[in-house]
């Protein structure tokens, strides 16, 4: 995990067994395992959480911190070296790849500024359009930056004998030679199981993903419901997703602390108290 100060190189293995640690601490319980379905129970404000092992939760109040799926383009061979020589963002492992060749597998027009990026980091940057359009300005800034253009569709990945990346397979039999692969994925939310809640969803420009809507501290338009992370900040990294979290879950006492008191007044007024 990279792009978070004081816990930069951490493994995320690491950072989830020391986080929950700290939960507990303070109390938390830590469950393990799957939301199968999440839906409003009694009408009011309270979930219901049905887990895939056939156990269920309730609860008062929920926050969504679900991430997203990076969705790879479909060139076979590409997803077997993800996370590894196939790389994303520039900020979370750019630096682990410098000053190796990198080819970009552009996606779309967000692959333009990506390799801009990319070639921060190394002199030997070659982009493959793979059928995206690339206009004559595009074309000049790249040559400018020393940046090769590919218009040569993509075929397939190719290996080393030790399973390595080796380059791309071009439909003309070529093959270019790069170590790194750089490939702006489009970024979904996780949604799945959540379907009961309707939380509003929307797409970002250039079909570069669907994010959960939120507003204010991750609140949503379904009461009682908040999103935190890259679930709705589809650019938010660890510290990032982190800060949202924290703030989300400060909103969710408050509501939560209001709302004792207003149940607690209706009791002493002999009223029925809100939920």
């Amino acid at each position: 995990m990279h792009g978070f100060i004081v816990l930069d190189g951490t493994p995320p293995s690491e950072i989830l067994r020391r986080g929950r640690e700290q939960v507990r601490q303070y109390g938390g319980h830590i469950v393990f395992g799957e939301v199968a379905s999440a839906a409003p129970a009694d009408g009011d404000l309270r979930f219901s959480l049905a887990l895939a092992d056939g156990h269920s939760i309730t609860a008062r109040r929920l926050l969504v911190a679900t991430g997203l799926r990076d969705v790879l383009p479909e060139v076979p061979g590409l997803a077997e070296h993800w996370g590894a020589s196939v790389v994303h963002c520039p900020y979370c492992h750019g630096w682990e790849v410098r000053d190796q060749p990198i080819g970009v597998l552009a996606t779309g027009p967000a692959s333009v500024h990506h390799a801009l990026l990319f070639r921060q980091l190394t002199e030997d940057l070659t982009y493959f359009t793979h059928g995206t359009h690339l206009d004559e300005d595009t074309r000049a800034r790249f040559a400018a930056r020393n940046i090769p253009i590919v218009d040569t569709p993509v075929q397939e990945v190719v290996n080393h004998e030790d399973g390595t990346l080796a380059g791309l397979r071009l439909t003309g039999g070529q093959v270019v030679g790069r170590r790194v692969l750089a490939v702006a994925t489009q970024m979904q939310a996780r949604a799945e199981g959540l379907d009961a809640l309707k939380l509003p969803m929307e797409d970002l420009p250039d079909n570069m993903g669907r994010r959960f809507a939120s507003g204010m501290a991750g609140t949503t338009e379904v009461p009682g419901v908040w999103v935190a992370g890259n679930a709705t900040d589809l650019a938010a990294q660890v510290g990032a997703s982190a800060a949202a979290g924290a703030l989300a879950g400060a909103h969710i006492n408050a509501v939560l602390a209001t709302a004792d008191t207003d149940a607690a007044l209706a009791a002493a007024q002999g009223e029925t108290p809100a939920p």
